[in-house]
């Protein structure tokens, strides 16, 4: 791209939600701005409301019907709709669904076409999107199927924990079904990968959570950990990967075993995204590691009980933000490197690997 500066797209979200507030409150402060080059996808109807309503009567926007036309000292929006849509903070209003979805796939087709340099998400009501065009648990699955990636990774980031799930938005009763020795397998490579050329990781030390109490306990509590975790675990140590486990997800976090690795990858949801939560709630960050294209998202949802009260922590989002420039860096630093193999060999031996 010729732009000097990073275009991060912005999906607008739940209109009723806390994203339009995020992101005007984020994008006020005009350093953000010198930090990238911000597109919302929206309606100017919708930012103009909530500017009145969140009082914000410095915040200026540029209307324009293409990336390339940003102007990169100013606060871009691209109308993806020109119909008068009834914002109500606070409240779920699954017509309005459709509006959330038509920001969406207008961002993420600009993405795929190479007109933006990292997508950036705000927090949707995953029932009212749902429609004909629509039939996903949430992004990372949709952005899975529209981005052409064979396999992605839900990965949680924050200074203090980088976790993944192998199983993402599937009932509880499920996850003991869906795994295998293939697809763990599989996540945890995604996410070694994603360490390395996303985060300048050159040898990513990870941690493998069990599935059953106790880590199965040896197979008193269950056979998972003996029939598919632990055999990925030595075949991937046999490859001189540093992966280790599986251990006791609730002493893994209770004691701070965590802090010794540079990735965690839980087997289910919860049991990765309640402790992530715990420890780094509103300055996380969710990554969807796996891609070709950068996507992050702030770690809470639509938080519509504080929706339009001038009360949300921009944190996560502005974070989200800053870790979907890094990337991009990383990836060309990464590419820079591995095309001057003198130059890893040099920065692994300055890394003490």
């Amino acid at each position: 791209m010729n732009a000097n500066k990073i275009k991060i797209g912005i999906s607008i979200g739940d209109i009723n939600g806390i994203g339009p507030e995020i992101i005007l409150k984020t994008f006020s402060d005009l350093r953000m701005i010198d930090f990238c080059t911000p597109i919302l996808y929206a309606s100017s109807k919708v930012v103009s409301f909530y500017k009145k309503n969140l009082e914000l009567p410095d915040f200026n926007f540029q209307q324009i019907k293409s990336p390339s036309e940003a102007n990169e000292k100013r606060f871009n929006l691209i109308n993806c709709w020109e119909e008068e849509i009834k914002i109500e903070p606070g409240k779920a209003n699954s017509d309005n669904g459709k509006f959330t979805f038509k920001s969406l796939e207008s961002a993420t087709q600009d993405l795929k076409d190479g007109l933006l340099d990292a997508l950036v998400t705000a927090p949707i009501d995953k029932h009212s999107i749902q429609s004909a065009d629509f039939k996903f648990a949430g992004h990372t699955e949709y952005l899975q199927e529209k981005l052409g990636g064979s396999d992605s990774l839900m990965l949680l980031c924050s200074d203090e924990l980088k976790i993944g799930v192998v199983t993402g938005h599937i009932p509880l009763a499920e996850v003991a079904k869906k795994l295998n020795q293939e697809l763990i397998e599989k996540k945890i490579n995604l996410m070694h990968d994603s360490l390395k050329v996303d985060f300048g990781i050159t040898r990513p030390k990870i941690a493998v959570l069990g599935l059953n109490p106790h880590a199965g306990d040896k197979g008193v509590i269950g056979n998972e950990e003996l029939d598919m975790i632990i055999p990925v675990i030595e075949s991937l140590k046999n490859q001189k990967k540093l992966i280790f486990g599986p251990y006791p997800s609730d002493g893994f976090f209770g004691n701070g075993l965590y802090k010794q690795f540079d990735g965690v990858m839980a087997m289910y949801h919860d049991q990765g995204l309640i402790p992530f939560k715990t420890i780094s709630f509103n300055h996380g960050v969710n990554y969807t590691a796996g891609l070709d294209f950068v996507r992050t998202s702030p770690d809470h949802g639509t938080a519509y009980d504080i929706a339009g009260k001038n009360e949300a922590s921009l944190s996560s989002f502005r974070e989200a933000i800053y870790m979907a420039v890094s990337i991009i860096k990383k990836r060309k630093e990464f590419s820079e490197l591995t095309a001057h193999p003198l130059k890893i060999n040099k920065l692994t031996r300055e890394r003490g690997h």
